[in-house]
């Protein structure tokens, strides 16, 4: 690396040359010549003597063309400087991007449609049985892969034929999925098969989204696979509010599941707070809560929504539809009709698409420790869903 310094600066410059230059012979004493050791030195003490006497600017300049020279002549400059600066900003921003991870802003990714439809999950549509419904072309399907986090996944049939096997799904760079079906055409020698690769498709439920039946037979020109899949709401968490408060009551928050019985130890989930520590919980055959005797409605804040729900859509998946009591979803309440009292220091949580939830009903509290944070600004897709409106 060569020294280059711009004269038009002040005796402050001057002083910050002499620093960086002292700093670098101390660190490569052990390696130099005597000379080279005494050469540098000779000059840094020039130039200490000029920033000390108030010289002008003329004279300083002279001391720093000087001090230049003889550091590029004597010091020696770092291997590869550029490959280590930029991996020395690469690191500065990874730490700095940690940071804020771990203080402020989380991204968070809904995979499940527990909390539609205030937050979505990951939704599809079956076009298998729409023979009308054309796949748009690649720069449509771009637009709206980046805009709306819409994806379609088709494969056509070359021969009759019929499907084999589908594989387990595959993690390219961790976020990138990929999964794999098999086919037999008649064309083939027996047992062998046809892999069909799907990018970016749905790491779970891929089966029950293409409509793959194993063993199904198709016929040249059949779609083997046509559907639409539209990614699950990617959000950010505040993680600092709760450093200065709990949560209240009918906030979104984000927790671990680590601890939680009849749960899997490692991973996040997403759900509204709806009762704290010491509360007795009932749900009436309303579909509402009740909580310590008080009845929650659409007029208690942030179940605005939850509460509008409409008695016909009770079967139906995302959708509002209460809190549904019954022995499948919510076996501790119906094993407990008296109601449940919510440990200390501890939270229930449930989906706001209850038909289609597995929350503390199932399962029931868990410890405020395991809280990461609260819901914050969903930032895509850009649907109306997009930014902080959710309630």
């Amino acid at each position: 690396m060569r020294f280059k310094w711009f004269f038009s600066r002040t005796a402050r410059q001057a002083d910050d040359m002499q620093k960086h230059v002292h700093k670098m012979l101390e660190a490569q004493r052990d390696i130099l010549s005597p000379q080279a050791v005494n050469t540098v030195k000779s000059a840094l003490n020039e130039i200490q003597k000029a920033i000390k006497g108030n010289v002008g600017d003329e004279a300083l300049k002279v001391q720093m063309t000087n001090l230049e020279a003889a550091a590029n002549k004597w010091l020696k400059p770092y291997p590869n400087s550029g490959i280590r600066e930029n991996v020395e900003v690469l690191l500065v921003a990874l730490a700095v991007a940690m940071g804020i991870r771990t203080f402020f802003v989380q991204p968070f990714k809904i995979p499940t449609g527990s909390m539609q439809p205030t937050l979505f999950g990951v939704t599809s549509a079956n076009l298998k049985s729409q023979p009308d419904v054309k796949i748009p072309g690649a720069l449509t399907r771009l637009y709206q892969a980046c805009i709306q986090g819409k994806f379609y996944h088709h494969a056509v049939a070359a021969d009759d034929g019929e499907v084999t096997n589908v594989g387990l799904p595959e993690h390219v760079f961790r976020f990138i999925n990929k999964i794999t079906v098999y086919v037999h055409y008649k064309s083939q020698s027996p047992g062998a098969q046809t892999p069909i690769t799907f990018w970016f498709a749905p790491d779970d439920h891929f089966v029950e989204r293409a409509g793959i039946e194993i063993g199904e037979p198709f016929h040249k020109g059949d779609d083997i696979v046509k559907f639409e899949e539209t990614a699950g709401d990617h959000l950010f968490v505040d993680r600092l509010t709760y450093n200065f408060r709990h949560p209240k009551r009918g906030e979104i928050i984000v927790f671990e599941t680590r601890g939680i019985p009849r749960l899997p130890p490692d991973q996040f989930y997403i759900k509204r707070m709806v009762a704290l520590g010491g509360e007795r919980v009932q749900i009436g055959q309303d579909r509402h809560l009740v909580i310590d005797g008080k009845r929650l409605d659409a007029s208690t804040p942030h179940f605005e929504r939850v509460y509008s729900f409409d008695p016909a859509t009770l079967a139906r998946e995302s959708h509002f539809s209460g809190h549904v009591n019954d022995a499948q979803l919510a076996p501790l309440f119906v094993d407990n009709p008296e109601g449940v009292t919510v440990r200390p220091n501890h939270y229930m949580v449930m989906g706001d698409n209850t038909v289609n939830s597995y929350d503390s009903r199932a399962w029931g509290d868990f410890s405020r420790t395991n809280v990461i944070g609260r819901y914050c600004f969903v930032y895509w897709p850009f649907s109306q869903r997009f930014g902080g409106g959710a309630r």
